[in-house]
């Protein structure tokens, strides 16, 4: 942004300003030059990383600035330095909408991955040889900003990709983004540009360290705490987080002079990032390379994740862009990811720690889980202590021991998981993993299924049980009771406020608004929330009730069967296998739940405190355009939430299925599909459509 003569001569100009706020306050009169110096310290600072002054000599020079605008408020400029910190707290964050979508991108995980990419790239753009931009992928939190006539105007979270959370005020707080950006020089009146907030790791363990010394939980890794900190209410918190943003996509923009259609900096994305850059913007500018063919793109690739340790921030692998703009348009994009680019993703995070020993823990549905306890390590930003070991099976098979040195990874830099022991460091002190013969809560005996792998508690009145089913007949996909979270519900267990699921709706409200925490607001929105619950559909309190096997499409059909709930008790094993994608296993499980004295009590107990055991069944179109389709939908949409787009097909006639198999119709797929795609793909029968398709599909 700035040449070396321009840097020199600020240079001078700070030091000339310094020397005469050593003799007397500076003036209105020096404002304009005292700005200009603050401005290109913050650049040196928080873009560069290049500081050519101490923090006290800048401080002094702000606060010369704060004292001018505080005796001439009327000189006070929206782009001002001093107007980056917010006076008041943000009371709240409206919805906005985007001026272009911000779409999810495709991931690789691999050479062949890129290479297929590649191929699609050349059959679509008709270019044998595509130019491509290569830039490090950014683990932080979406934004994207507009610039009006060179100012800030608007910044706003990524949301569901059509719009977001409007955060302008805590935006303005991170020193890295320009409050007034001359975009006008390059003719250019307003534009959209798009970009990650990030917490370095210094910054992250500063932070964590200030908390721990204030006994308060440390964050968990630098991506949460960027994201946390954008949605904060007050703006100096923002301010104290020392969060930056790397800036590295236009997206839309318009011209000051109406009968120009481009800008020359725009018609690649490179260009872009160097504009961007020049501008005052923390881009990838430096990261960024540009290559002819993928091969020379997967060799970065993989050189560059040899070093992600050695940034000062976080990544989680690479971004490969068609380079040129117009080549970008001619491909166009999905629903869900543009074609002219993918991500490709690094391998897991790994590390060694050490296994010290194991707990077993008891699930809702009686199930047993080991769970290794390990020194504590970080891995990609967290720091590890606990992973589940899943079953006996999985450790007799990696063969571990209590004492090992074990290989810890992060599965999509996510879920922790441990590989291996390193058996060559075994010292012979090393002892078996014993798996224990009754419950570690309610001490019955455990039984181990033939047909399965885990060792089961079948005592529904364990209280480890009873905890972890009230956490799930409250949970969001469940009854939806907010405000009633898990650490909620393990508290009032353990006061004994809470016994069982009935023991929801007759909570001593008054005892609980003696507790610390729990203030007149919040304890009204629990009774609330526990209120409207009563009326939550017949199938949501199926699913609620935590029936083995019964996930939320299953609960569907089981809603439709009856008319009321309790009804379940006068069926066969054989009445509920002729029920729709009810097996052997799922049609067990129910038999075996509505054939329980204690289930049918506590069904009967809900019915006595109002909650609707009832089917409310939702009209569905007999001529609607979706008649006789059956329906799957797989991965996160775009737009609609899963539930939202499955209670639109039925409405239309349309039918669900809670798997792939030759009787369905259509695989609506969203971000992140899995297993059923790749199944679905195997079935020539099944159409695998995106959820525009569905939309049309309707109308």
């Amino acid at each position: 942004m700035y040449s070396v003569e321009q840097t020199q001569k600020l240079q001078n100009l700070t030091a000339s300003l310094q020397k005469k706020s050593n003799k007397n306050p500076l003036t209105a009169n020096d404002l304009e030059h005292l700005r200009a110096v603050l401005r290109f310290h913050e650049y040196r600072y928080y873009v560069m990383n290049e500081p050519l002054v101490a923090d006290f000599e800048y401080d002094s020079l702000y606060k010369q600035l704060e004292k001018i605008e505080a005796a001439n408020p009327e000189l006070i400029t929206h782009d001002s330095p001093t107007q980056r910190v917010a006076k008041d707290l943000t009371k709240e964050f409206p919805t906005v909408q985007h001026l272009v979508p911000m779409l999810s991108l495709e991931n690789s995980y691999n050479a062949d991955d890129l290479i297929d990419w590649d191929r699609k790239a050349k059959e679509i753009s008709g270019i044998e040889n595509i130019e491509y931009c290569v830039e490090p992928k950014f683990d932080g939190a979406s934004i994207s900003l507009i610039y009006d006539n060179d100012q800030l105007t608007r910044a706003a979270t990524r949301g569901n990709g059509i719009e977001g959370d409007e955060i302008t005020t805590n935006i303005r707080q991170i020193r890295s983004v320009p409050l007034s950006a001359a975009f006008s020089s390059y003719g250019i009146q307003q534009i959209e540009i798009r970009g990650e907030v990030l917490m370095n790791k210094n910054s992250f363990k500063k932070y964590n360290d200030l908390l721990t010394e204030q006994n308060l939980p440390p964050l968990a890794n630098p991506r949460n705490a960027a994201s946390g900190s954008l949605r904060i209410k007050d703006p100096k918190e923002v301010g104290r987080r020392n969060l930056e943003a790397f800036l590295y996509h236009v997206s839309y923009y318009t011209t000051l002079n109406s009968k120009q259609s481009t800008v020359n900096s725009l018609l690649t994305h490179s260009g872009s990032l160097e504009m961007l850059w020049n501008l005052g913007f923390r881009s990838p500018q430096k990261e960024k390379k540009i290559f002819k063919g993928i091969n020379a793109v997967i060799d970065y690739c993989h050189e560059f994740e040899k070093h992600r340790d050695e940034l000062p921030y976080e990544i989680d692998g690479m971004v490969i862009k068609v380079n040129e703009i117009a080549l970008q348009e001619k491909m166009g994009m999905t629903t869900h990811h543009p074609r002219w680019a993918i991500a490709f993703k690094f391998k897991a995070r790994q590390a060694t720690s050490k296994l010290r020993k194991v707990e077993f823990q008891v699930g809702r549905t009686g199930s047993v889980t080991p769970v290794a306890k390990i020194d504590p390590v970080p891995i990609g930003g967290i720091t590890v202590t606990s992973i589940s070991l899943f079953n006996q099976d999985v450790v007799r098979e990696k063969d571990l021991k209590i004492g090992d040195t074990v290989l810890v990874e992060r599965a999509g830099d996510v879920i922790p998981y441990i590989v291996k022991p390193l058996t060559e460091l075994r010292n012979g002190k090393e002892q078996e993993i014993i798996f224990p013969r009754k419950c570690p809560v309610c001490g019955d005996p455990l039984v181990k299924p033939e047909e399965e792998a885990v060792l089961r508690c079948v005592n529904i009145n364990c209280k480890a049980q009873v905890v972890e089913r009230i956490i799930h007949f409250a949970s969001k996909d469940a009854m939806d009771i907010r405000s009633f979270g898990e650490a909620n519900v393990r508290k009032f267990f353990e006061l004994e406020f809470l016994k069982n699921i009935p023991g929801i709706y007759d909570l001593p409200f008054e005892k609980i608004k003696k507790l610390e925490g729990f203030g007149e607001k919040s304890v009204t929105n629990l009774q609330t929330a526990i209120e409207a619950s009563k009326q939550q559909p017949l199938h949501r309190l199926i699913f609620a009730l935590g029936i083995r096997y019964v996930g939320e499409t299953t609960a569907k059909a089981l809603a439709s069967a009856v008319t009321y709930l309790p009804d379940f008790e006068n069926f066969s094993l054989a009445d509920l296998l002729a029920l729709e994608d009810v097996g052997p296993k799922v049609g067990g499980s129910i038999f075996e739940f509505f054939h329980n004295r204690d289930n049918m009590q506590m069904l009967h107990k809900l019915e006595a405190l109002e909650l609707n055991l009832s089917n409310k069944k939702s009209e569905r179109n007999a001529e609607g355009n979706l008649n006789g389709q059956t329906f799957l939908f797989t991965g996160t949409l775009p737009t609609l939430k899963r539930s939202e787009a499955e209670e639109m097909a039925e409405k239309n006639g349309g039918k669900l299925l809670n798997s792939v198999s030759s009787k369905l119709n259509y695989l609506v797929v969203g971000e992140d599909a899995g297993s059923k795609l790749e199944k679905a793909r195997k079935i020539p029968s099944i159409k695998i459509i995106s959820e525009k398709e569905f939309l049309e599909l309707m109308s």
